[in-house]
């Protein structure tokens, strides 16, 4: 258990669906990714499972993919031709999905958050598209996050890749709620035994009118991803930030 990155607890209907790689700020890596796929498996097979929460432990969320593991590779090498899968999964799921963020979700940490269908978030946490900045492309998580974030935001903030707070998350459709750190899990219960209270086939249903199926427009992404990472551009912003430089497309 102590090897797990993601770990799995069900209680009283409620699967949390944990994050735990805390030294790697919950980046999307290779064991991550696995992790949080299979337990995802588990819960949606558990008929004892009404409601899931996908929660986290550290300070961050998910710093989104592991650029370590995206180092030098080619685009059939990279880790983000998995992440859609993980997407369509939570997106599809036909029990409903609450997202507990504590702290930062950057990149595919916020695909991750748009991808549930109930975002709850710290005033601690912060949010961020930094995909230009390290040269590469919010392809993939444009899928969930472009029907959730009102248009003009998301091309303010996918193209500039400032940091936005948890109001303005809220604000832009991003989040439901933006709570005091202090409150957060308790507005996470609230919301789940809310959810609880639908009827399982209801529920599904009511998922299946208010969602389109997103796995088309994932896997149209997913080589636009890949290929933006295995890139110059893509492998020079990699290096940059791991030797904490500005890329070589900064103007001096």
């Amino acid at each position: 258990m102590s090897d797990e990155l993601v770990h799995l607890q069900v209680d009283a209907g409620v699967a949390t669906i944990t994050l735990d790689s805390p030294d790697n700020r919950n980046a999307l890596s290779a064991q991550l990714r696995r992790e949080l796929g299979a337990h995802l498996a588990t819960a949606l097979a558990d008929d004892a499972v009404r409601v899931l929460v996908l929660a986290h432990t550290g300070r961050v969320f998910c710093a989104g993919m592991d650029l370590k593991e995206a180092r030098g590779g080619s685009a059939g090498e990279q880790g983000v031709n998995e992440f859609p899968a993980l997407l369509e999964t939570l997106w599809n799921s036909p029990k409903p999905v609450v997202a507990q963020v504590a702290g930062p979700a950057r990149a595919g940490g916020v695909g991750l958050v748009a991808a549930c269908d109930v975002a709850v978030a710290s005033t601690a946490a912060t949010f961020a598209f930094t995909e230009v900045r390290i040269g590469v492309v919010p392809a993939v998580i444009s899928v969930p996050v472009l029907p959730r974030v009102s248009p003009r935001a998301a091309h303010e903030l996918m193209l500039t890749g400032e940091v936005f707070d948890a109001q303005r998350a809220v604000e832009i459709g991003l989040v439901n709620r933006a709570v005091a750190p202090e409150q957060l899990e308790d507005e996470v219960r609230r919301y789940a035994q809310m959810l609880a209270l639908g009827a399982p086939g209801a529920l599904a249903a009511t998922k299946a009118l208010l969602t389109t199926d997103i796995g088309e427009a994932l896997r149209a992404r997913q080589a636009e991803s890949a290929v933006h990472f295995a890139s110059d551009e893509g492998q020079e912003g990699i290096r940059a930030f791991a030797e904490k430089r500005p890329p070589s497309w900064v103007p001096a």
